[in-house]
């Protein structure tokens, strides 16, 4: 009965490090969160400012009509840098997920009405008048996969800052284009735009909570 009872305490002991390490791993693995200004956790769903880190080239994020057309808007940069912008929020593609961390897919979305009749989340689009990729509204909210590979942006660690990332991970099978997010200016305004030429940089950002 000794021995009976030694193995079965040996195989329970085995088969919880079997179910318990890959659990603990996972944890340990999960990408570190990002930091508001203030040094606090950003949390899914609430109001931040995206504020430019180098001040003297514009203030915060917002949105515009660019080109010829009205709709959907454009995500520009402020072009006084006391302005801190129009509110947003993230939304992890995990909505169960209540903190926002880095390499992560995120939905942005602009708290905000507009005279569009469309969402304000960020969306990723090819001009094909430049061959520019610039990032526009009119996205959709959740829903990964193949139909929304135009909508996830990642935040990643820059040097003591942050960047933001289109590099979306939400469709295995999806080609992708992985670039940063830069400032490209076009018609006196500051538009956010991949970074597909040498005059285009990461735009290096910081956080504000929203009053």
């Amino acid at each position: 009965m000794k021995t009976t009872a030694t193995h079965l305490s040996l195989c329970f002991i085995i088969l919880f490090s079997i179910h318990t390490i890959p659990l603990l791993s996972s944890a340990a693995e999960a990408p570190p969160p990002v930091l508001d200004i203030s040094g606090k956790v950003l949390r899914a769903g609430v109001n931040y400012y995206i504020l430019p880190v180098i001040r003297g080239r514009g203030g915060g994020l917002s949105l515009a009509s660019t080109g010829n057309n009205t709709c959907p808007l454009s995500v520009v940069q402020e072009q006084s840098e006391v302005k801190n912008g129009l509110p947003l929020t993230f939304h992890p593609v995990d909505p169960k997920k209540g903190v926002v961390r880095l390499s992560t897919d995120h939905n942005i979305k602009f708290s905000a009405s507009t005279i569009c009749v469309q969402s304000t989340v960020w969306r990723l689009d090819n001009d094909e008048s430049t061959g520019k990729y610039f990032v526009n509204t009119g996205g959709v909210e959740g829903n990964p996969g193949s139909g929304s590979i135009s909508n996830w942006f990642k935040i990643e660690a820059y040097g003591s800052d942050y960047k933001l990332l289109f590099c979306p991970t939400v469709c295995n099978f999806c080609k992708v284009i992985c670039r940063d997010v830069g400032i490209v200016v076009q018609d006196g305004k500051r538009r956010l735009g991949l970074t597909l030429t040498d005059d285009v940089t990461p735009f290096p950002v910081m956080f504000k909570k929203a009053a």
